[in-house]
């Protein structure tokens, strides 16, 4: 299989009152994440760092200004026959300025922790969920997908089930 170039993008998840600020994409046709809940971020331009993407993605997606965010770990998105994606995932708990009312990617909602999982998410979001919620140290973590289908999740170099780790039976 012909592999392709990698490119770098950033997703971060703001945190307030016990909910996660997510994205439902549904505005752009033909989007890898059609119909499905993410964070707020994107590509990173030219010479751009990690930071300075965060930091642009999230005021050109909501209207706020990050004053406190945390580098959480490293996704490594394969998806078969396209560009691999190594993701910077945050999570953010303090900000200024207004919320934006639209936003051109998706609709912007805060959504309670616990409703995460019922939402129509990747399979290997609910890992780094899961990954949050236990406040586990920077990870590095690979999700190869094939279509719509996970294939194959490593954390930290080490294969995981995800189904025993999504029940909380999977160890480190």
């Amino acid at each position: 299989m012909e592999s392709k170039k990698g490119s770098l993008t950033t997703l971060c998840y703001l945190e307030q009152d016990g909910k996660w600020l997510m994205m439902h994409r549904i505005k752009k046709a033909h989007d890898v994440n059609r119909d499905k809940w993410i964070g707020v971020g994107g590509h990173a331009e030219a010479y751009e760092s990690p930071e300075d993407c965060l930091l642009r993605e999230v005021e050109e997606e909501t209207g706020l200004r990050l004053t406190s965010y945390r580098f959480r770990g490293l996704v490594t998105f394969v998806l078969l026959g396209e560009e691999t994606q190594y993701m910077c995932l945050y999570t953010a708990d303090r900000w200024e300025g207004k919320m934006a009312e639209t936003c051109r990617e998706g609709v912007l909602e805060w959504v309670e922790k616990e409703r995460v999982p019922s939402l129509n998410l990747w399979v290997g979001d609910l890992v780094f969920f899961r990954l949050l919620q236990l406040d586990y140290p920077f990870f590095s973590l690979k999700l190869t997908y094939d279509k719509d289908e996970l294939a194959e999740c490593v954390l930290d170099g080490r294969p995981l089930d995800v189904g025993r780790f999504l029940k909380g039976e999977e160890s480190f």
